[in-house]
Order: structure tokens, then C-alpha cells, then sequence
């Protein structure tokens, strides 16, 4: 089955178009300044064409259209006929409580994306046009949504709780809902794989680092925790996000520095983490470059976001009852061997030793042979996910 995969921001859609049968991508793009002058696609055939497009995109539906252009483009494109596209499969930020696996895309799914949009005012908006976009233009092929949440969904009340009335949990559904579940599921299924074990039979904390950080113990192929929250601002330090914090830190800063809600949120979430205490950057790359330079706030940022993952292993170890296996995947877990090794450094206590010839040369297992916890480094594949999933329930709808 060809499935266009579809991930939609409130001024981007980045996109994928897959066979599923042999999992490969036979083009993707992005397309950036939708809504802005001087919009710019950029679109990849399997075969490494690329071409660059410069126009105005003035919404979510002219957006669709040109991807559609240059797929089926007679220079660049990878289809003859828009009815060689099975299914499109779209990324939605979140399911509420709503939503525990992938679901074809009916009316009441679509009235529940709506309603979320309170949990989720930056994404699902934008989820939402791209969808009704592809509506719009391809109103015969069916299509599917895989949610962000969904895989934390069923963690257990104990985990997915906060300390505050049960009232307000009833009645404005403030929980833990977690982040990056798609790319939690898909290394810890990669994970299983590659020890050849089921799923079922192991206990996995994956930790997915990027410019937004989450880590998930994965207790028999389930998410039991996951560090991001009600929003993805808790837990890890992340680039420009705070990550943990005393409630009361937030109030003190708006009262000592005139913040609005709004300011408050802007300051939490864009300018503070790896960019806030280092004062140098969010990437990480510049982050470790600089403390080979002897930058003393960027050596505060680097250890800071080591440590707090590394007391996240601690707890989720304890909270499953021991671990098999941790996995690194996003583009910092990926890519850093200095930040894995600092985060793996200390743990040998749990059975976690690193290899650190292994993980310099960025091999999949980094564990020292006899080490009793498996460390490995699994790149992940999101649209994957999605358009296996999407394949499958279209398959199964027919």
C-alpha cells in the first residue's frame, strides 16, 4: 500500500510518501512559511533528486496541492495518477483519554480532535487543517490519525495522577498524558527484536533526546510512566524548555518580573533549558563543543541534562522492578556519544556498563559484552509507524 504520511504545524507540513509493503520512502519534503510570503518547498526523491520550490502558500489546502504537484511531477515525482495514494496517514499532538491506538478518521474522531484542542492549542489547530485539507482534495481516500498520546495512554492511575483535588482531574482532565509515543513504541519493538525476545518479556526505558526530551519505562511492551506531562514542558531539561521545576518558581518569577500568563508560558518553554542556563545555545552539538572550550554555564547545561536522565533510569528501574534494556534514539540520544556516556557513567551498580569503543563508533549495541543491561542506540522512524498503522486499518476497513 502507498500511504502519504502528513505532519502539520501551524506554519509547516512535513511529509512522507511510503510503500508499506516494503517499508521504503520513495519521496518526503517539507514545506516551510505556509501563510507567510516566500513559502519554500523542499522535496527528496528516494533516488536523491531534490528540488526546491519558492512560492506563495497561503494555507494548509494550497500547501497539500503542491505536494501533490511534485509527486506527480514528470521530473521529480514518484506517481502518475493521485490515485495511486492508498490512505494518508496524519500525526495528531493529542488523543485525550480518548484515544488509545490509531483509528480511521470518521466524523466523531474528528469531533474529538476538536475537543482536545484546549489540551493541545499549538498542534491539534494545525493537525486539524491537514487533515480537512486532504478532505478537501483527496475526499475518496480514506484517512487515519496516529496520536502522539496514545501510547501512554492506559499508564496506570498512580503514574498518570498529579497531587492536586480529583475534582479538577474530572473535571478539566488534568493528567499526565506523555509526549513522543510513536517513537517510544517504535524503539522499544526494535528493541525486542534485536534481543530477540517478545516485548511482553522485557522491561525497557527508552529515552528519546532531541530539541524536546521524554524517556518512558516500558514495562512488557506497555508505557507504565513517561516524564512529559500534561503538556510537554515536565521532565527532561530540553533545549528551550524547563523541563521539572517547583511549581512556585513560576509564581515568584511572574511576580518579581511583571510576567503575564502569557510571558510566563514564552519564558518556560522557548527561552529557558539547554539555551537558558547555558546562554550559548539549544543545540547540544555547540553545547559540548563549548565545554571542550571551558564555558562554565554551558558545563552547568551539559550536566544538567544528564543527570536528570540519569536519576529518570534510577526511578523507572525501581518503578518496573529492574530494566533489560535502555534505548537511545532522537537526534541527541542518536548522535552524542558524550552525552550517553555521561549519563550511562555511574549506573554500572544497576548492570548498565557502557562500552565506550562501541559507543564511539555509534554501533547499535554500546553495552559491554557480560554487562546485564543491554545499551542500545536505535535511530527512530515516527512515519513509520504511522504508515504501517494507517495501512493496516484501511486494510482492515475494507
Amino acid at each position: 500500500m502507498k500511504v502519504l504520511v502528513i505532519n502539520c504545524g501551524s506554519s509547516s507540513l512535513k511529509y512522507q510518501f511510503m510503500d508499506t509493503d516494503d517499508q521504503i520512502v520513495l519521496a518526503k519534503g517539507l514545506i516551510e512559511r505556509i501563510g507567510m510570503s516566500g513559502a519554500i518547498l523542499t522535496h527528496k526523491r528516494s533516488d536523491g533528486d531534490t528540488v526546491r520550490i519558492v512560492g506563495e502558500i497561503l494555507d494548509h489546502t494550497l500547501a497539500i496541492q503542491y505536494v501533490l504537484g511534485v509527486l506527480l511531477s514528470k521530473n521529480h515525482g514518484v506517481i502518475q495518477d493521485r490515485k495511486e495514494i492508498d490512505a494518508v496517514g496524519h500525526r495528531v499532538a493529542h488523543g485525550g483519554e480518548t484515544f488509545s491506538s490509531s483509528v480511521l478518521l470518521t466524523n466523531e474522531v474528528m469531533q474529538a480532535i476538536e475537543d482536545n484542542v484546549e489540551l493541545a492549542p499549538l498542534h491539534n489547530p494545525a493537525n486539524i487543517k491537514g487533515i480537512l485539507a486532504v478532505k478537501n482534495i483527496l475526499p475518496d481516500v480514506p484517512q487515519c490519525c496516529v496520536f502522539d498520546t496514545a501510547f501512554h495512554v492506559k499508564m496506570p492511575a498512580k503514574a498518570f495522577l498529579y497531587g492536586i483535588p480529583y475534582e479538577l482531574y474530572k473535571r478539566y482532565k488534568i493528567r499526565r498524558y506523555g509526549f513522543h509515543g510513536t517513537s517510544h513504541l517504535f524503539v522499544s519493538k526494535k528493541a525486542a527484536e534485536i534481543l530477540g525476545q517478545a516485548p511482553e518479556e522485557l522491561k525497557i526505558i527508552t529515552l528519546h533526546l532531541g530539541n524536546g526530551c521524554s524517556m518512558t519505562a516500558v514495562d512488557g511492551g506497555k508505557s507504565v510512566d513517561t516524564t512529559m506531562g500534561f503538556t510537554p514542558l515536565e521532565g527532561l531539561l530540553m533545549g528551550t524548555r524547563t523541563g521539572d521545576i517547583d511549581p512556585s518558581v513560576v509564581l515568584y518569577i511572574m511576580g518579581k518580573e511583571g510576567l503575564s500568563l502569557s510571558e510566563i508560558t514564552t519564558l518556560l518553554n522557548k527561552h529557558s533549558g539547554l539555551a537558558g542556563v547555558s546562554g550559548e545555545s539549544s543545540d547540544m552539538r555547540e553545547i559540548v563543543e563549548a565545554v571542550k572550550n571551558n564555558h562554565v554555564r554551558a558545563k552547568y547545561a551539559f550536566d544538567m541534562f544528564c543527570y536528570r536522565a540519569k536519576k529518570y533510569i534510577g526511578s523507572y528501574a525501581a518503578a518496573m522492578g529492574g530494566v533489560d534494556a535502555i534505548v537511545f534514539t532522537g537526534g541527541i540520544g542518536e548522535n552524542s556519544s558524550d552525552v550517553r556516556e555521561e549519563i550511562c557513567k555511574g549506573l554500572e551498580f544497576l548492570g548498565i556498563e557502557l562500552d565506550e569503543e562501541k559507543n564511539s563508533k555509534r554501533e547499535t549495541d554500546l553495552s559491554k559484552s557480560g554487562s546485564r543491561v543491554k545499551i542500545l542506540r536505535i535511530p527512530t522512524n515516527e512515519e513509520l509507524v504511522i504508515a504501517l498503522d494507517t495501512a493496516r486499518i484501511v486494510s482492515e476497513s475494507k
